[in-house]
């Protein structure tokens, strides 16, 4: 009995020094990726390759630790995402962003010709085709605060795509999760069309009583607000995972039924949770990808990365040409740019096919390039302004 508990006690001791060991390591990261103005995403991701399987350094015992942080992580980003917006600014950006939704859309036709090529037949068509759509709302949000321009018009316009985004990533994760489970065309069906129902009552009900929920809520009682909220996100997301919808935009629908001072309380007080629990989240994908994999991709990601990038800036330039500021455009197109927590997200979902250490090591690689030139077009176009 003694002897069992010592190796208990030794093992949690590793796994406390593990832990450790990495929330050290990935604040030191956060620290000099704000130093040089990058986001620190990408370095996130390099230590997970770094400490995963095939990297220099092995974690073993803390590694579901990380896994639930992880997944708590991704439903934590939505959650704070849908807390940003309420129903009638999603309704709002979609009657006044239509004409971008179509030149946003060919951002899935590079995706659509390397699930192609790459022989990952519909599932993997479909899945990459999600991966190069999606523009990161994390690292566009962290662009735009370090940058300076949270209240100005360029953030409401790329904000305002964004949402567009979102709000399409809400039907398509189901039918990806059903195309996954096998469950064919009338399941997919079932699972769409529930996706939209749920989505649709959610909006309706943000739209025609935007303040019923938060009237529920009390905002003076801090700690009691936390709990309620952040337990009914994981409830939901449980819930809906358990049907077969995804649990990550069921968080992000929670989010969006909070307004008004309810919202910018939980904000205030799930921000750091957020940031705790998303580096944990990127890092983890990291974990779980093989360094020795990507070699193999880097080709296809590289020109992913600059066919996606060139889109994000067209979509930049469509959606800000009107205005006097000539570099408008050019800064929507660089905080576009980076893909980040759904691309990663959809790619963890791919875990269960023959091809998904591929296309989770293409996507890495991807997440990481356009990290690291959205960021880098905004401090050239900064330079280039001051000129």
């Amino acid at each position: 009995m003694s002897s069992l508990l010592l190796a208990t006690s030794m093992e949690s001791a590793i796994e406390l020094l593990e832990i450790g060991g990495v929330l050290l390591l990935l604040g030191l990261i956060a620290y000099g990726a704000a130093r040089i103005g990058i986001s620190a995403v990408p370095f996130f991701l390099f230590a997970g390759l770094i400490f995963g399987k095939g990297g220099i350094v092995g974690l073993e015992v803390s590694q579901g630790f990380i896994a639930s942080a992880a997944n708590i992580g991704a439903l934590l980003l939505l959650l704070l995402l849908g807390l940003e917006y309420s129903a009638r600014e999603i309704a709002s950006a979609v009657r006044s962003r239509k004409s971008v939704v179509a030149i946003d859309l060919l951002n899935v036709l590079p995706g659509i010709a390397v699930g192609y090529f790459m022989g990952w037949g519909l599932l993997g068509i479909v899945a990459m085709a999600g991966i190069t759509y999606i523009s990161s709302s994390g690292i566009a949000s962290q662009l735009i605060r370090d940058s300076g321009f949270q209240r100005s018009e360029i953030a409401r316009r790329t904000v305002s795509v964004l949402v567009v985004e979102d709000l399409a990533i809400a039907p398509y994760l189901p039918v990806l999760t059903s195309m996954i489970l096998g469950l064919g065309v009338v399941g997919g069906l079932v699972s769409l069309s529930a996706a939209l129902a749920i989505t649709g009552v959610v909006l309706l009900l943000g739209v025609h009583n935007e303040t019923a929920v938060s009237r529920l809520l009390n905002a003076r009682e801090p700690n009691a607000l936390l709990l309620t909220v952040f337990g009914s996100a994981l409830l939901a997301a449980g819930a809906a995972s358990y049907v077969g919808f995804s649990g990550a935009v069921a968080a992000f629908l929670i989010g969006l039924l909070l307004t008004g001072e309810v919202a910018s309380a939980v904000r205030a007080r799930l921000s750091p949770l957020r940031d705790f629990f998303s580096a944990l989240f990127f890092l983890f994908f990291g974990l779980a990808t093989d360094p020795a994999d990507i070699p193999r991709v880097l080709g296809p990601a590289m020109v992913l990365a600059i066919v996606g990038v060139g889109l994000k800036m067209l979509v930049g330039w469509w959606i800000a040409k009107d205005l006097a500021d000539r570099m408008s455009w050019r800064r929507v197109g660089a905080f576009l740019s980076p893909r980040g927590e759904f691309s990663i997200l959809i790619a963890g979902l791919m875990v269960s096919t023959t091809f998904a250490e591929q296309l989770q090591a293409l996507t890495i690689t991807y997440v990481i390039i356009t990290a690291f030139i959205g960021s880098g077009l905004l401090l050239f176009f900064r330079s280039g302004f001051n000129r």
